[in-house]
């Protein structure tokens, strides 16, 4: 069975946010005060409502639109199961928290949550810096379908990423601090589409070229002629990577960079005529606000890919993105994490349902149990298969399928291929965030 890939998109939100708050570090609170190893909901049979939670950093450095889609998508899904009975009679209440996307923020999120609203789970977490995470595991509140945006849903128990994970999960982040990431959307676009030719456009920030120097490594893995391009992170000259790309010859165009930068580079390639086959983005770029953000950059803008691990929100022949679809219609934009949001909430809904005939109700314990067990969950056909598998020592290869979607105007974003049968067998390549 093909098996979930650890998200690129992820990763690369991990570098372009960071780079965007790189100020953006709180302090941490005493461990004492989150540690409530024993500590559980008690079961409730009366009607009350189930308390969860999402931590959202809704105002951050990086805008206040960067991370509310999974939060939004989330709330839609239990709005729906609220109008049709909730879980077994009882009405599911979501508690929220802007964690304005600082670690000092965010601990107090997690505090709120776990120990006064005493929430029996977290539901699609999308933090800049989740600082707190560390306290929910050893509170032992599942938190379920979040973003793994930085290293945690590879680092604790109890936190259960929305694409799965690999790693022990024992308190070390991956295997003795690395991570790894396959060469699949590098694959895709060799075999599919016959590249050959790739440039890495970072900044000459921190988090930016490493992320920069992942992606080299991996296209060059899988045999691509490479082109690096730094520039500034103050006063980036887009002008003078366009001329390059253009004299280099490049087929493919990706980034270590943010979502403004992305526009400009846009801009200044449509300027300089350079024709690429794909401009490839992650997947939190993969919205219907693409005509507003690339509006001056019609030709990069036709030229936009997208690669993630979930099911186009554009395929509405399918039953359970048409239900997303109907339930988000009142939205201004829709966008994938929104859809990822709604297969969070599902996935903890399948768990609380597991409960309603447990002896002790649906408790963070039981919940907690349900996830333990996951395996092969797809939220209906919206996910590439999610597992989560402690391996002692990270795979050298495995097989990994992906979704995949290019921007055409008129149409939005069009499905290329069944991501259940877009499957390779990649090298993981180690790395450190």
């Amino acid at each position: 069975m093909p098996r979930p890939r650890r998200c690129r998109a992820a990763e690369a939100a991990a570098a372009v946010l960071l780079l965007a708050a790189v100020t953006a570090c709180g302090s941490r609170l005493p461990e004492s005060d989150f540690e409530h190893r024993e500590r559980t909901t008690a079961p409730a049979r009366d009607g009350t409502p189930i308390r969860v939670g999402i931590v959202t950093s809704a105002t951050s450095p990086v805008g206040g639109d960067a991370f509310t889609g999974p939060r939004d998508g989330a709330k839609a899904f239990f709005d729906r199961l609220n109008a049709r009975g909730g879980i077994d009679g009882r009405r599911i209440e979501v508690r929220e928290c802007d964690d304005g996307g600082s670690g000092v923020g965010n601990n107090t999120c997690v505090h709120q949550l776990i120990d006064e609203d005493e929430v029996v789970a977290l539901v699609a977490t999308t933090s800049l810096d989740y600082a707190g995470a560390s306290r929910v595991s050893h509170a032992r509140v599942p938190d379920i379908g979040g973003q793994p945006i930085g290293a945690a849903y590879d680092t604790w128990p109890h936190l259960y990423g929305v694409y799965g994970s690999l790693a022990p999960r024992d308190g070390t982040t991956g295997w003795d601090g690395r991570q790894i990431g396959g060469t699949e959307v590098y694959r895709y676009f060799k075999r599919e589409q016959g590249a050959r030719t790739a440039a890495v456009v970072s900044y000459n920030q921190a988090a930016s070229a490493a992320y920069g120097r992942l992606v080299e490594r991996g296209l060059k893995a899988e045999g691509y002629r490479v082109v690096t391009e730094q520039v500034d992170f103050a006063l980036p000259n887009f002008r003078a990577v366009a001329a390059d790309l253009k004299q280099q010859g490049v087929d493919l165009v990706f980034d270590a960079i943010d979502s403004h930068g992305n526009a400009q580079l846009c801009e200044a390639m449509d300027r300089a005529g350079v024709r690429v086959t794909a401009k490839v983005t992650n997947v939190q770029n993969w919205t219907s606000a693409v005509p507003d953000d690339y509006k001056d950059a019609p030709r990069c803008r036709n030229a936009l890919w997208a690669t993630g691990s979930s099911r186009n929100y554009e395929d509405t022949d399918h039953k359970a993105v048409r239900e997303f679809r109907d339930a988000t219609k009142g939205l201004k934009t829709h966008s994938q994490w929104q859809l990822e949001g709604w297969a969070a909430a599902m996935w903890f809904t399948d768990a609380a349902q597991s409960c309603t005939k447990a002896a002790e109700g649906i408790t963070r314990a039981c919940v907690d149990a349900y996830m333990n067990r996951s395996e092969g969950f797809t939220a209906d056909g919206l996910l590439v298969p999610v597992r989560f598998e402690r391996l002692a020592e990270p795979p050298a290869s495995r097989r990994t399928c992906l979704s995949v979607a290019r921007w055409e105007d008129g149409r939005g974003w069009v499905t290329q291929g069944d991501m259940d049968g877009t499957c390779f067998d990649v090298p993981q390549l180690p790395y450190q965030q």
